[in-house]
């Protein structure tokens, strides 16, 4: 089913991102998560390409068997890095053969050891080229990332954003936020997003903390800031993981049901291919309800 059409039914829409693993251990944790996870009914969840779409093979695999061993609703990521526009066809043809319905239209970060993006020889250069080439001649939902602090390599966040409301504009049904801990920003970015005619839904994207260090660098990686009073808490318990990940459960237990209180559309939690944290806030967010508060 496409996700612009789950999202249309006006429930609060529950996602989970994983990643290909690259080792026998790490697609065990993989297929545990998933099957612990399953409980939980989510609305679907996506599967990351590999830096350079390195994994771009493992993707698919892994989205098809998602969708036909365990029944779940399942996005293929894909990128426009080191292919050129035939190869982009024939990774979509097989993602439409395989019965895929929805995908996520991503630029792509550049393959290890490259520091800046590069155009492939006869491939896109932009998301928005992306998404129109999807868009012309697929039946695919297309979702992109969005950047509620601006991407890293934005020359401001007007231009940020005046890139977004292109790429909607060229095919996007529904955005995807990058990780971020303050909900100000989130809704301070929908407002901005709607002032310029992006009206598409804005699903902002969650990272449960469970381990200090970690979340730190994954921050600094994609420009999302940690407030003061977060970073003062994770460091009084930096000593005590147990202490961590208990407390970065409540955070984004919280975080969740203020932003489902405010009228986000759903949340899509990056998991990194575990379960516990995200399983025990969306366990509680099934039983509170925040959605259906009255302020």
């Amino acid at each position: 089913m496409r996700i612009d059409q789950i999202l249309a039914d006006g429930r609060p829409a529950f996602s989970f991102e994983f990643f290909p693993p690259k080792t026998q251990a790490g697609e065990r944790n993989l297929y545990a998560a998933l099957s612990e996870l399953r409980t939980l009914d989510p609305s679907f969840v996506s599967v990351t390409y590999g830096a350079g779409g390195s994994t771009r093979e493992k993707t698919i695999e892994i989205v098809k068997r998602i969708r036909e061993e365990y029944g779940l609703e399942a996005m293929a990521h894909f990128t426009c890095v080191g292919a050129t526009v035939p190869q982009l066809h024939a990774t979509l043809d097989e993602m439409e053969q395989a019965g895929i319905d929805n995908v996520l239209a991503l630029r792509g970060d550049p393959p290890a050891g490259q520091e800046h993006w590069t155009k492939t020889e006869g491939g896109l250069e932009y998301s928005r080229e992306l998404v129109e080439l999807i868009g012309n001649g697929y039946p695919f939902a297309i979702g992109a990332a969005c950047f509620p602090e601006t991407h890293i390599h934005a020359e401001s966040p007007k231009a940020d954003l005046e890139h977004l409301a292109e790429k909607v504009a060229a095919g996007v049904d529904f955005l995807i936020t990058q990780l971020f801990f303050e909900n100000d920003v989130y809704f301070a970015f929908v407002d901005r997003a709607r002032a310029i005619g992006i009206e598409v839904p804005i699903i902002p994207g969650i990272m449960p903390i469970t381990h200090a260090g970690q979340v730190e660098r994954m921050a600094s990686m994609c420009g999302a800031s940690i407030p003061a009073g977060l970073h003062r808490e994770l460091h009084a318990r930096e000593e005590n993981p147990e202490a961590v990940l208990d407390f970065g459960v409540a955070y984004a237990t919280l975080q969740c049901a203020e932003l489902l209180a405010g009228g986000a559309p759903g949340i899509h939690f990056y998991t990194l291919n575990r379960s516990p944290a995200t399983r025990a806030i969306v366990s509680a967010l099934k039983l509170s309800r925040p959605w259906k508060r009255v302020s």
